[in-house]
């Protein structure tokens, strides 16, 4: 199929749509859809009216564009005394209210939701087609909806919001011609975050494999070799020439053996700890002492955080003078002590800066007792081999608390210093390559992302015609 523009157009008569293609309408949503419901919660006081098999579906579903499958399921019980409605299959759906207002999905069975979305079907028109052109509409949703605590888009909203409509054959076309494109589209997505991930699991396997037992890749070299400043008489020479230091157990199933000559020890031994200030949001500034909360640690600065480089909230000074003990200095690791899922315990950062900066609220402070290479120390703390050790200590169902006595019992491998500068100096390059090369995939699918919104929007409000 081929895109081209109408040979004539006219005013829509609305600002943010502007021309519309001449035989085109413009109508309010009312006039488009015979059923607009929003959904329902079954009475939480019977425990039969759950964990059925009907989907039931709430805003977190809706991140998928087809659904299929819900969280969470309702039983035909709460059908039966009319608790909850089902919906039929080859509707849309909106989130309605919330932190992902406009959220827009097509429901390819019948089934449920909640009291957050509304549903949308339609007997006279095309409902693959409305689907986009309402999935189009989504920052406009945002835009224009009525705000409280929350953005919230009721039913007198949503009848109200005018559409440009086609006629039935052009829409059945479009919506044709969009599934055919934005299915190319997301495999093209679909393959690149794949690659992103073995990229990561790449990662990780590097960075387990360095700290754990000394290998690192020659330069210019594909040949694996190992880390040491022990003489070759401690190795074993094989057949084959290459060198191998032997090995001794750690004790832990997480970590393996190490190498013999390496030294492994608990964590209480190494670092001395503390809590960060006991603060909430409210405390927080746009200026005074930079401070990293739980929050930063797990969503943006994992690893390490500079003041200089990253944008931190702040407290008042008066803290300088009350509350050393959560004051960071540089090369100073900052645990979150709480994290939503089991795959997040353990996240941490790291202060690679000299200026004076605080540790906030839900946070454990470790500051090495003797010299370390801290960068060696982060990666290590960023390896599985340790992860593994804290998510198997640690316990919760929606919240997975770290404590300062997980963290004391964990084990750290201890390389000699020339090796931890060795080991730091080939995880710096060998990263800094991967990292790049994600950077690029996840560059190309926000273009690709941005290419499949844009032919949307031309193609659903009439900017160009498929023929």
């Amino acid at each position: 199929m081929k895109l081209q523009k109408y040979e004539k157009y006219k005013d829509s008569g609305v600002e943010w749509l502007g021309e519309i293609p001449e035989e085109w309408e413009v109508k309010k949503l009312k006039y488009v859809v015979n059923m607009i419901r929003t959904g329902t919660t079954p009475s939480t006081q019977n425990p039969n009216f759950f964990d059925g098999n009907i989907d039931w579906f709430n805003p977190k579903d809706l991140n998928q564009s087809m659904l299929k499958n819900a969280e969470k399921k309702v039983s035909n019980l709460a059908i039966e005394r009319k608790e909850i409605k089902l919906f039929p299959a080859n509707s849309i759906l909106i989130v309605g209210i919330g932190a992902t207002t406009g959220k827009t999905a097509y429901l390819a069975k019948n089934a449920t939701f909640n009291q957050q979305i509304t549903g949308f079907k339609s007997f006279t028109h095309k409902n693959k087609f409305l689907f986009y052109l309402l999935k189009n509409s989504s920052k406009i949703f945002l835009k224009i909806a009525n705000y409280t605590t929350l953005p919230i888009l009721n039913n007198e909203f949503f009848k109200s919001y005018i559409l440009p409509i086609p006629p039935l054959h052009e829409q059945t076309k479009i919506a044709d011609f969009l599934d055919q494109k934005t299915a190319q589209i997301d495999k093209a997505i679909s393959l690149k975050e794949q690659l992103i991930e073995k990229l990561k699991e790449y990662r990780q396997i590097l960075i387990n494999n360095a700290v754990t037992k000394g290998e690192i890749r020659k330069a210019n070299d594909n040949c694996l070799s190992f880390v040491g400043s022990e003489p070759k008489s401690m190795c074993d020479s094989t057949d084959d020439g290459d060198y191998h230091i032997k090995m001794k157990d750690s004790g832990v199933k997480w970590i393996g053996e190490v190498p013999e000559h390496w030294e492994v020890k608990k964590f209480r031994y190494l670092f001395s700890f503390s809590k960060g200030l006991n603060i909430t949001k409210e405390n927080l500034q746009e200026k005074g002492i930079p401070c990293v909360n739980y929050g930063e640690i797990h969503s943006k600065y994992g690893f390490e955080v500079d003041p200089l480089k990253h944008p931190l909230k702040c407290v008042n000074e008066e803290y300088l003078e009350t509350s050393q003990k959560s004051l960071l200095k540089k090369g100073d690791f900052v645990f979150a002590d709480t994290s939503e899922d089991i795959e997040g315990s353990g996240n941490f950062t790291c202060l690679n800066s000299d200026v004076p900066t605080f540790a906030g609220y839900h946070t454990i402070i470790t500051r090495a007792k003797k010299s370390f290479n801290y960068r060696y120390i982060a990666y290590l703390f960023d390896s599985e081999a340790f992860r593994n050790q804290i998510r198997n200590r640690v316990k919760g169902v929606k919240v997975y608390s770290i404590t300062n006595a997980i963290l004391k019992d964990m084990l750290i491998c201890l390389p000699t210093n020339t090796e931890q500068q060795n080991i730091v100096k080939y995880l710096n390059n060998q990263t800094q390559k991967i990292d790049k090369a994600i950077s690029q995939q996840q560059k190309q699918i926000e273009k690709l992302k941005e290419y499949k919104a844009s032919l949307i929007d031309s193609v659903v409000t009439g900017k160009v015609r498929v023929s």
